[in-house]
């Protein structure tokens, strides 16, 4: 039998839970059989430490463990709370009010051309206030899964760096 490493295609369903401010674990997230997380382990984009803790493990394995913000997402930074000029947003002299709701997530590029998200957090006359974090910066994870599958990657997906196929990337 298949265990999680370097370059397998690894599909898992888990709970995912954050520490809230009153210490209390709450669920935000959930993978469950009908719509696994599939990745391709050593080349998801995951934290570290989240590969590292399922290294080694095989189909039908259990696992259960928390990440810090220190080996997920980092701390939560005020500094990626920005106020960008309204005008960036127009298209053809028009804002798209649809598209700027407060909470949307909006694709962006710095000016290097850096592709990240960022929510809409406030809306002002003349300027739109955006978080750059990660929406799980700052906090604890908790995961509690199972591992569904393990293979091999195809030559395909290695050359890619991503999943192709049922629950992966379609070209």
């Amino acid at each position: 039998m298949a265990q999680i490493s370097e370059n397998k295609v690894v599909t898992i369903t888990y709970d995912l839970s954050v520490t809230d401010d009153n210490q209390q674990k709450v669920l935000v997230e959930s993978a469950e059989a009908d719509a696994p997380m599939v990745f391709l382990f050593g080349q998801s984009g995951l934290p570290e430490e989240f590969e590292r803790q399922l290294d080694g493990k095989q189909a039908g394995d259990s696992f259960a463990f928390s990440l810090t913000p220190e080996q997920a997402y980092g701390e939560y930074d005020e500094q990626a709370v920005v106020d960008i000029p309204k005008n960036v947003f127009e298209i053809d002299g028009q804002v798209d009010q649809e598209m700027l709701q407060v909470g949307n997530f909006l694709p962006m590029a710095d000016n290097q051309g850096h592709h990240m998200q960022g929510k809409v957090v406030d809306i002002g006359p003349d300027s739109v206030k955006m978080d750059f974090n990660h929406p799980l910066a700052g906090m604890v994870m908790h995961f509690d899964g199972k591992v569904a599958e393990v293979r091999e990657a195809t030559q395909e997906e290695l050359d890619h760096g991503h999943v192709h196929g049922e629950g992966g990337h379609a070209h």
